[in-house]
């Protein structure tokens, strides 16, 4: 396992002044632009042909506007991060600190490429893991609680209901922190208050969706 310090900034948008809300290709590769914050309009990159989905211009502008007022000063857990935009964006909008977490080591590169050209490496901390790893290790070494937890696995994999049911036997949620999942619009969570969660909300767009969790109190 591998821990490395890198500077997380504000997530990668994909804005083409040609196509409303669209990534850029340019050289085989995906040229995507942090939304607002210090890193704004700064072009970052993702690698063609990786399993990755990166959140829309729109649906992330949408996203970051609903948690804008808790963002300043906490910390932020990016899973399956791919290119590191969510995490990016959150640190450009005023994170302290940003963890990033992805097992693909050329998705990986991006990230930090990314951090090293918006200079914000001393924010944030990689790890190229599995998210179950991470997690475990991220508990047992003490590394911290975390404000908001954000998560876009895979669809239709059952991802996130496992990384759920680890995340309810552990202390990395801050106590009034939430969890934020992207996920298909048809994924069913009705399984979360089992597991000592509640849906807070929910904001549906065409095909996806992102829930918002928190511990239910007691």
């Amino acid at each position: 396992m591998r821990w490395q310090r890198t500077v997380h900034m504000s997530e990668v948008l994909k804005t083409d002044w040609l196509f409303d809300m669209c990534t850029i290709k340019q050289d085989g590769e995906w040229m995507m632009r942090v939304i607002a914050g210090t890193a704004k309009r700064l072009a970052l990159k993702t690698i063609d042909g990786l399993d990755t989905r990166p959140t829309t211009d729109r649906i992330k502008e949408t996203l970051f506007n609903m948690i804008a007022p808790d963002l300043y000063g906490c910390r932020f857990l990016d899973l399956f991060a791919g290119s590191g935009g969510i995490g990016i964006e959150a640190l450009s909008r005023g994170a302290k600190e940003a963890v990033f977490v992805e097992k693909n080591p050329k998705a990986m590169g991006c990230i930090k490429e990314n951090l090293r050209y918006t200079k914000l490496e001393q924010k944030s901390m990689t790890m190229q893991m599995d998210v179950t790893a991470a997690l475990a290790l991220l508990d047992t070494e003490g590394r911290g609680v975390f404000d908001f937890i954000f998560m876009d696995p895979p669809y239709f994999k059952s991802m996130e209901k496992k990384v759920l049911e680890q995340l309810a036997d552990k202390s990395i949620l801050a106590r009034d922190g939430t969890i934020i999942i992207e996920a298909a619009k048809s994924t069913e969570f009705d399984y979360v208050q089992s597991l000592g969660f509640h849906i807070k909300k929910e904001k549906l767009y065409k095909t996806n969706k992102h829930i918002f969790l928190n511990r239910r109190s007691v």
